[in-house]
């Protein structure tokens, strides 16, 4: 019985062998013929790969008892490896040394590029007809848009202002132009190109932004200001402290004319966030001043009186009325406050409002009522025994003046400022404010 088992054995020993070697080989190596695995097959094996592959030409193989050695030159470090991958997978090898080296000889190096050149410029030229053909058509999608755009309808009439419509104009150039690299792109077969374009475009366009946030800012704010309107050319209004006549409003900037007649220029961005007096959307404006009485006066009369004098003169308006009233108390006097109201509409505020003080001013003193400069009480102390003060004469008091006979009031404009803000309309760029836009 144990002769039969031991002879079993001895026959299955060539089986399980053969299933180690098999095990033991690595995937995806290059078979050799079962009745070849020498030293000399190893090698006519891997002159026959390098034989089939570019770049090889000059490698040399030896092999001993499984040993390959590798000789040569090659055309650049990549090609070395590549070697060292080729010949491990084939069936026996046990080890490698590569003793090949990198080309150094010039004409060698540049023949391959020389080749790829080649080979591109034929394909190049192979490629123009299809090309020209992506270039006509980007053309002509290009010109459509530009034909479409420069078409004052329907652009002026959807617009609110000429700044939108060119606006608008540019979009559309835009668009369709985007649309025929797009079509050029597919026509090309590299649609995959425009992924990579947009990308890159995007990333720019962030950069950009940033590096630019003001004049962005800027620009949008014209758009928004020339939507909205909030004053008109010739307005006389204030902005974060700047008070002048409007000249323009640029698609970066907002010009005003001051009344000394300096140009002042705001940045849109900060007219737009800013609170904006306008004095001539109104054309009623009041005016007000304060004037100082002795305060043994008759505040009554006073009263009375200046409001009667308001009353009288022509440039002040009956509706909304003028008024007179008790502001404050003083050291030496009594301050009343007068207001009126004027349009500005053929007269000039400031004007008319200097008149009304001079008038207002000239019918108290003629009616005897002073305007009293401060007064201070200096008290005196003396040691010594000195004589008695002789008694003070009296004081006539001040007879009041006859009421002055007045003469025509001038508050008519200044059209010299009319004339400059109209000069500096024509300067520089385009205004973006409009008569018939509506305003806000």
């Amino acid at each position: 019985m144990f002769a039969v088992l031991l002879a079993a054995l001895l026959c299955l020993q060539p089986l399980v062998l053969a299933a180690q070697d098999t095990a033991g080989q690595p995937e995806g190596t290059i078979a050799v013929t079962p009745d070849a695995r020498t030293d000399q097959a190893i090698r006519e094996r891997i002159e026959d790969i390098l034989s089939g592959l570019d770049g090889y030409s000059d490698v040399t193989v030896s092999v001993d008892a499984g040993i390959v050695t590798l000789g040569g030159t090659v055309l650049d470090g990549a090609a070395q490896e590549r070697l060292d991958r080729l010949v491990s997978r084939v069936d026996g090898v046990v080890e490698i040394q590569n003793d090949v080296r990198e080309n150094t000889d010039l004409g060698a190096r540049l023949a391959p590029v020389a080749q790829r050149f080649r080979d591109r410029l034929f394909q190049l030229v192979a490629f123009l007809p299809l090309l020209a053909v992506a270039l006509v058509v980007a053309a002509l999608i290009g010109w459509l848009g530009n034909v479409i755009a420069r078409m004052r309808q329907p652009w002026d009439r959807i617009a609110a202002n000429p700044f939108i419509a060119e606006i608008l104009r540019t979009a559309i150039r835009l668009g369709f132009w985007v649309a025929a690299i797009v079509v050029a792109l597919d026509i090309l077969g590299a649609t995959a190109l425009l992924g990579t374009f947009l990308g890159a475009a995007g990333i720019i366009g962030i950069a950009l932004g940033f590096a630019v946030r003001d004049t962005v800012e800027n620009f949008i704010a014209s758009v928004m200001l020339s939507l909205r309107q909030p004053f008109r050319p010739n307005d006389l209004v204030e902005i974060e402290g700047s008070t002048g006549r409007v000249i323009s409003l640029t698609s970066r900037a907002t010009t005003l004319l001051s009344l000394d007649g300096n140009h002042i220029r705001i940045p849109n961005a900060t007219v737009f966030k800013a609170v904006i007096t306008n004095y001539t959307r109104n054309p009623e404006r009041r005016f007000i001043f304060d004037l100082g009485v002795d305060a043994g006066s008759d505040l009554n009369a006073v009263r009375e009186l200046g409001l009667k004098t308001l009353q009288s003169l022509d440039f002040v308006l009956t509706s909304p009325a003028p008024a007179v009233w008790v502001d404050n108390v003083g050291d030496s006097n009594v301050v009343m406050r007068f207001s009126g109201w004027v349009t500005q509409v053929g007269a000039e505020f400031n004007k008319a409002r200097g008149e009304a003080i001079r008038i207002v001013k000239e019918m108290l003193e003629s009616e005897g009522y002073g305007l009293p400069e401060p007064i201070y009480r200096v008290r005196m102390e003396q040691i010594d025994e000195a004589p008695p003060h002789p008694a003070p004469e009296p004081v006539e008091e001040p007879k009041p003046k006859p009421a002055p006979e007045l003469p025509p009031s001038e508050i008519k404009p200044d059209k010299a400022l009319d004339k400059m803000v109209e000069a500096g309309k024509h300067e520089g760029e385009r205004n973006l404010l409009s008569e018939s836009a509506p305003r806000e």
